[in-house]
């Protein structure tokens, strides 16, 4: 099989992206994607040299200053000016995996020839991905409204010989980046900047990041919840598939059959049972675990229309002889699906912490805090408390962005997305989201062995297997910090199959 992915037209899905980030597969453009580019280009200079009427971006100022007419001979300058002021960036640096990501999807907007970039501009950000140059990014200072100014000017930067870039395990200078690999920096045309700086691709990295990540929760917030259905002596029926039928949400469905499968041939599920009903953390997982992947499900349809689209400004259609300034680079549906996913992903936590509750207050035959001489023994009384703490966090980061606004540019951009807030916040609910987790399949191990001799599924026995190696059955009182590390390192690091966890 090839290592190297061709840049096109084609569709680009998740499921790609995914198999180029961790086969760590090489960026070619195709042959139709460098005409597109080439053609676009043409088309651009001849319309510049015909053309004596302002065309907003391109001899003209940006923002309020649209009115402003540039003179050709500044046209090189008026992008280089553009990249470097708008390189206002602050806060944390944005994770390096999410940069490449973001170098991925510009290339990809790029490819389709709207944005009238250069060749050489293109293959010069295929050259970063290739090499692992990622470019110093911030956190903050984009209002997801005329893209992701600020963040994308980060990323532009290095193009011009400025800016910073991890490479190699440093940060070098741009100047000394292209020094390293005897590059001459890009002179970027008319439009260039805006075509680089105007797009999503920050909100979009991101949120491309974070379905990968909140796919693989999914799937584990099921598993380690049929495992705390099994420590807590729950009951079955309520996963029958007749139940899910009637009301028949895809995710709920999916949740259903899953538990199933995780649970089929365990001992402890078959045991006659003291009790006529399990709480609602345990008996409606399928309706609450089967929305979160409904949600999924939609977060999804917007990223990967929103990753295959134009998204700078203005948008030129050289067939057409057409040159159109709108509004591509609003964020608005990435705002929106952001919070959703903010919501949806919150919600896994929430009930996840509920179960935990459930298991160390001493019902159905567990010792209280699922230790040994509780009372000399605090147990697992404390990782409740840090669960909580956290889904408290999770609540307060899930209140939408996108419903709050802000005026920029002079009045000229006076309605913003905020989906730039609404990624980094999602980023940080979802991480806290595989903590919540690592917490439930620390406490769920744990009670699941005083069912003993009583034996799970084989498979989830299996799974419980590896995890010993990392998390053992804590007998007395300790540092409960570093097992709980420990088990957050181990969900970390488990590889989930995408095809299985998108179910």
């Amino acid at each position: 099989m090839s290592n190297i992915h061709f840049i096109s037209n084609q569709v680009l899905e998740l499921t790609t992206i995914n198999e180029i980030i961790t086969q760590g597969k090489t960026l070619e453009l195709s042959p139709e994607s460098k005409t597109r580019i080439q053609n676009c280009r043409f088309y651009l200079d001849n319309k510049l040299k015909e053309e004596e009427k302002p065309i907003y971006g391109i001899n003209t100022g940006f923002g309020s200053l649209y009115n402003v007419k540039i003179s050709k001979d500044n046209l090189t300058k008026l992008q280089e000016n553009l990249v470097m002021s708008h390189a206002c960036g602050t806060g944390d640096e944005v994770p390096q995996e999410i940069v490449k990501l973001m170098l991925l999807l510009k290339i990809q907007s790029l490819n389709y020839g709207h944005s009238g970039s250069q060749l050489a501009t293109v293959e010069r950000l295929i050259a970063f991905f290739n090499n692992d140059i990622l470019p110093v990014i911030y956190t903050q200072g984009s209002l997801g409204a005329s893209g992701d100014l600020a963040p994308l000017a980060h990323l532009s930067l290095p193009l011009i010989g400025k800016g910073k870039v991890n490479y190699n395990g440093n940060v070098i200078t741009g100047e000394n980046l292209l020094k390293a690999f005897n590059w001459e920096p890009i002179q970027l045309q008319s439009k260039e900047g805006l075509a680089l700086l105007n797009g999503t691709q920050f909100m979009s990295a991101y949120g491309v990041h974070l379905l990968l990540k909140s796919y693989k929760l999914s799937y584990l917030a099921d598993l380690i919840g049929s495992i705390s259905i099994d420590a807590f002596d729950g009951r079955i029926e309520p996963f029958n598939e007749l139940i899910h039928l009637v009301r028949p949400h895809n995710g709920q469905l999916k949740t259903a059959e899953r538990i199933r499968t995780f649970l089929d041939g365990s001992e402890v599920i078959i045991q006659e049972k003291q009790h006529v009903q399990d709480p609602y953390s345990f008996r409606c997982i399928p309706q609450v675990h089967g929305a979160t992947k409904d949600t999924l499900a939609f977060v999804l349809k917007t990223f990967k229309t929103e990753i295959n689209a134009v998204t700078d400004n203005p948008n030129i259609f050289s067939e057409e002889d057409e040159i159109i300034s709108g509004g591509n680079f609003h964020g608005q549906p990435l705002a929106l699906a952001l919070d959703y996913l903010k919501i949806a992903m919150a919600e896994l936590g929430n009930i996840s912490e509920r179960r935990v509750f459930q298991l160390v207050s001493g019902l159905r035959g567990l010792p209280a805090f699922l230790v040994n001489n509780p009372g000399l023994n605090s147990g697992f009384m404390i990782p409740q408390y840090t669960a909580a703490s956290i889904v408290s966090a999770n609540k307060q980061l899930a209140s939408p962005a996108s419903v709050d606004s802000i005026v920029s540019s002079n009045g000229q951009e006076d309605h913003v997305s905020m989906g730039a807030n609404a990624a980094t916040q999602a980023f940080t609910l979802v991480n806290n989201v595989e903590r919540i987790l690592a917490i439930e399949l620390m406490n769920a191990s744990q009670a699941l062995a005083f069912r003993s001799p009583l034996k799970s599924s084989d498979f989830i026995e299996s799974f419980l297997q590896a995890y010993r190696t990392e998390v053992p059955f804590i007998e007395e009182d300790e540092v409960l910090h570093d097992d709980i590390a420990a088990s957050i390192n181990f969900i970390n690091q488990l590889a989930i199959d995408l095809e299985e966890s998108l179910g």
